[in-house]
């Protein structure tokens, strides 16, 4: 910043023939930065980057109308567009006041699942629960294959826990209401105040009356699946793009959703062309970078902003310069 190398770098027409597409998931109501600042960022960072967005003068634009123009070479300068992953209900409470203060569109990329089935997702919430009992044992009889205690003082221990409660919940074929019931068991076991994280609605999606009434002319609705999975089966796959836009279409009664974000991050070579059979016009990564109008709308590059994003990095993505360097690890998203 001091040698002004950021600042020339983002008014070059090297970064402005080129789109930085900004990715986000749930932004705290509580301590959900603290547990995982990966995956959860306070509102008053994202506030910071807003104001780093709207200071600098960068022109934020709706995802769709961004890769439209990226592709036929008329992208305003220094162009970003917004995405939040899974349609958490903190995306409503706290992200979209502040998107309306500032008069940023963005695009939500929905998980359609637990939208419908208003429980608290289960893998994260499940996660949540445990690290909240960092200081108790946690009695899986009935819970896992062996049953085995797990202590839960350390992330280490609390991973391999959650994990054997998992695999054995995908053993037996559970449901998401089954699998509520697993949560709701190990709070009882664990001394953990479930009916309160409902009552917060903690680590829930949005409802359906709440997908229903956010500002169309600000925020997009697009396609994430619908249980937050992309099978390996085609016709599986399939099912989850066509589900989830269905009912996209019934909370939004917008035109068919036509673009796409990879649950976790995951991607494989058959997917872009799945995805185009489907009507999809474009799908993001977690892969960091600028997308350039030599990018595969299929698999289109997307930072990922965490906690652990300093100002510094972030001016230095916004301008260009990051785009240039050896690139970081990013984990993808994990609320599934």
């Amino acid at each position: 910043r001091s040698t002004g190398v950021l600042n020339f770098t983002r008014q070059t027409s090297w970064r402005n023939r080129r789109l930085l597409i900004l990715g986000y998931h749930g932004v705290s109501t509580a301590d959900e930065h603290l547990w995982d600042p990966e995956l959860y960022i306070p509102p008053e960072l994202l506030r910071a980057r807003f104001s780093l967005l709207r200071d600098g003068g960068y022109t934020v634009l709706p995802l769709g109308e961004a890769i439209a123009r990226l592709y036929d070479g008329s992208l305003p300068p220094q162009a970003v567009a917004l995405t939040f992953d899974d349609g958490s209900v903190d995306f409503h409470s706290v992200a979209l006041p502040l998107l309306q203060e500032f008069g940023f569109p963005a695009t939500v990329y929905l998980t359609s699942y637990y939208c419908l089935h208003q429980r608290p997702v289960f893998t994260t919430g499940l996660r949540y629960i445990l690290w909240k009992s960092q200081d108790r044992t946690y009695d899986t009889t009935g819970l896992t294959a062996d049953g085995k205690p797990f202590r839960l003082a350390t992330a280490r221990e609390r991973e391999q826990a959650f994990v054997s409660v998992r695999n054995q919940c995908t053993k037996r074929g559970l449901t998401g209401r089954d699998k509520d019931d697993v949560m709701l068991e190990t709070a009882t076991r664990l001394g953990f105040d479930y009916n309160d994280m409902l009552r917060r609605r903690l680590l829930h999606l949005m409802s359906p009356d709440e997908v229903a009434s956010l500002p169309r002319d600000l925020v997009d609705v697009q396609l994430h699946t619908h249980r937050h999975r992309v099978p390996a089966d085609a016709a599986a796959f399939e099912q989850e793009i066509v589900e989830n836009r269905i009912i996209i279409a019934n909370l939004t009664s917008a035109r068919a959703a036509t673009h796409f974000c990879y649950p976790s991050g995951v991607t494989h070579p058959s997917f872009p062309e799945r995805l185009g059979r489907l009507g999809v016009n474009s799908a993001t990564t977690c892969f960091p970078g600028l997308a350039s109008s030599a990018s595969k709308p299929m698999l289109l590059p997307r930072l990922i902003d965490t906690v652990a994003t300093s100002p510094i990095e972030f001016e230095s993505w916004l301008s260009g310069v990051s785009a240039l360097l050896p690139r970081r690890a990013v984990r993808a998203n994990a609320a599934s």
